[in-house]
């Protein structure tokens, strides 16, 4: 049975990570964010927050725009490794093994190793508590067709997609995984 309790309890995982790819004056750079979100359809827009303590943070200020991309589970480690050090002294991408190539509209990194990737043009920027929330316009998508099904779906049986569950700890769904359709009829709400 729930029961209130007096401590903080931070609650939303397990949950897919993004990479956060920025570009600005030649220094390229990747960050790991947990929080993160589609805002909205029409017009495709999509927010992640970052801590402004992050080297990430400064360089999506100051270049105004930022690319998020979604890498297969044999990358995990990478992942990780992307939210625990700093850009300012690793180049992450070659510590990694990790390459990317220029977006086409903001000259942001785009991984390789990308199943989906969205080049964003910051649209809004707002402080909530100890982290900004970072609104960006979706300029340009990519998504490597070949792990996706006709319907949109992935393809379980090409591509296996991390969840991070807290504590460094990496799961994932992929072609042994369960699932169950509910076919739910729509109703007024």
């Amino acid at each position: 049975m729930i029961k209130a309790i007096n401590k903080q309890v931070m609650h939303s995982y397990p949950g897919m990570v993004a990479l956060v790819t920025v570009s600005h004056n030649g220094k390229e750079n990747v960050m790991a964010v947990g929080w993160h979100s589609y805002i909205s359809y029409n017009p495709p827009m999509y927010g992640v927050a970052i801590g402004r303590e992050r080297h990430t943070y400064q360089l999506i200020k100051q270049a105004g725009s930022f690319a998020v991309n979604f890498l297969p589970f044999e990358k995990a480690r990478f992942i990780q490794e992307a939210g625990v050090f700093s850009g300012s002294s690793t180049n992450k991408f070659e510590q990694g093994g990790v390459n990317f190539e220029k977006g086409i509209i903001t000259n942001t990194p785009i991984l390789k190793d990308a199943y989906i990737a969205y080049e964003c043009e910051v649209f809004d920027s707002q402080t909530y508590g100890d982290h900004d929330w970072f609104v960006g316009n979706i300029v340009q998508f990519y998504q490597d067709q070949s792990k996706f099904q006709e319907n949109g779906l992935p393809d379980f049986e090409k591509l296996s997609i991390p969840l991070y569950l807290g504590r460094s700890i990496y799961t994932c769904v992929d072609r042994n995984s369960s699932f169950v359709s509910h076919d739910v009829e729509n109703r007024d709400k």
